[in-house]
């Protein structure tokens, strides 16, 4: 299971599920792979009718959340972004690559119907993007892959409180409330489980614990999905209350899972639309507002903020990036794919054509980026392998 917790392992995974679900949705039995992928699995005794799509996108993908809010709460805590002079410039950073990634798509859609899925493209994919630097940068110093990193996850987080907030339903008040009593018991018993409680100094069997939580964190799910908020808000929010350490324990028993199944089969479905035979003229402008905003949007924004964001933090932070430093993770931060996948289908869910061509632009924007970001990357790369050699060091620069 190791394997799969290689970050390039992740990203090739991620980008073949995805190709082979575009071509098998283009041949001649895609119909009736879509058709079952569409097709309801119903659970009546519980109130839960969901196609085996959204089994997936409400369901499964609440683990791979869980995960990104562990590291999340890892970063708050002990990590990149446990003080205000570490996460200031990724935050100024993360906020500009959200912010014009936007306003271009609003610039193409402003005054049409479809001009609501400015989030589509403000998101950027963690493993994917990691997995790119993890191949061509080999000679990439630590500080640009810690900057990318805290400023993914801050990323991450401005995702999923544009998916609370934008993307929820009129709440059923009371569903909240069980969700929020379950989400809450969960973050009791986790304290259970570190390393100097009694009950684990007593050397008491783990699994009756393990157990509740499971049972807790699936009543979490199901609380918040009735409720009318999107159910992977509750992955986020199990991971955020989980005490620190069986968070990570728990993130990293879950993280071959979610790298090797979760994510290809999430990446699988979403790229199961049949390309439109329309010319490039009658595509929506969303179309054209994604396929920009992600590759160049994101760059713009990054390097933009990053620069502004350079000249607050000087006095704050000790780990300046220079402008082409910028422009790798710039590069990177454009590639998409799983968070924006998830953006398409939320913002266009009752205008499926839009979805259908928003799907196709964020994997071809996704597809820009990993092309441009691999040029960026492999370029910084081999001039920090040049400043390296003349140094006479023999292996990747680690500071």
């Amino acid at each position: 299971m190791n394997v799969l917790r290689s970050e390039r392992l992740a990203a090739m995974l991620l980008l073949a599920a995805a190709v082979l679900g575009l071509v098998i949705a283009n041949l001649p039995f895609g119909p009736s792979v879509i058709n079952t992928r569409d097709a309801h699995l119903e659970i009546p005794l519980i109130q839960l009718d969901l196609s085996a799509g959204h089994w997936i996108t409400d369901g499964l993908l609440a683990i791979f959340f869980f995960i990104v809010a562990v590291e999340l709460k890892r970063e708050l805590v002990i990590g990149e972004l446990n003080s205000l002079s570490k996460a200031l410039l990724p935050a100024i950073a993360a906020v500009g690559g959200v912010v014009v990634p936007a306003a271009i798509f609003v610039a193409f859609t402003a005054g049409t119907g479809t001009a609501s899925g400015w989030p589509v493209p403000t998101a950027t994919d963690i493993a994917f993007a990691l997995g790119v630097l993890a191949v061509f940068g080999t000679w990439i110093p630590t500080r640009v892959r810690v900057f990318l990193l805290a400023l993914a996850v801050l990323d991450d987080l401005i995702a999923i409180l544009i998916i609370a907030f934008f993307f929820t339903a009129d709440a059923d008040l009371a569903s909240l409330g069980l969700a929020i009593l379950a989400i809450a018991l969960f973050g009791a018993v986790s304290r259970i489980m570190k390393p100097r409680s009694a009950w684990i100094l007593s050397r008491r069997p783990q699994w009756p614990i393990v157990l509740v939580l499971v049972v807790l964190g699936v009543l979490a799910w199901y609380f918040t999905y009735r409720s009318g908020v999107h159910a992977t808000i509750a992955g986020v929010a199990l991971g955020l209350v989980m005490s620190r350490r069986p968070g990570g324990r728990a993130a990293h028993t879950l993280e071959p899972w979610s790298n090797g199944v979760i994510l290809p089969l999430f990446a699988f479905s979403a790229a199961m639309v049949v390309v439109p035979q329309v010319s490039p003229g009658e595509l929506d402008p969303a179309f054209w507002g994604i396929l920009v905003g992600l590759p160049a949007g994101k760059l713009i924004g990054i390097v933009a903020a990053g620069g502004v964001g350079a000249l607050v933090a000087r006095r704050r932070s000790g780990t300046p990036l220079t402008s082409a430093d910028l422009a790798v993770v710039g590069a990177l931060g454009g590639i998409g794919f799983t968070v924006s996948l998830l953006m398409n289908e939320l913002a266009f869910a009752r205008l499926p054509d839009v979805a259908d061509e928003g799907t196709l632009a964020v994997l071809l924007g996704s597809g820009i980026a990993i092309a441009l970001s691999g040029v960026v990357v492999t370029l910084r790369s081999r001039h920090y392998r040049r400043r390296g050699e003349h140094a006479g060091m023999g292996g990747a620069f680690t500071h």
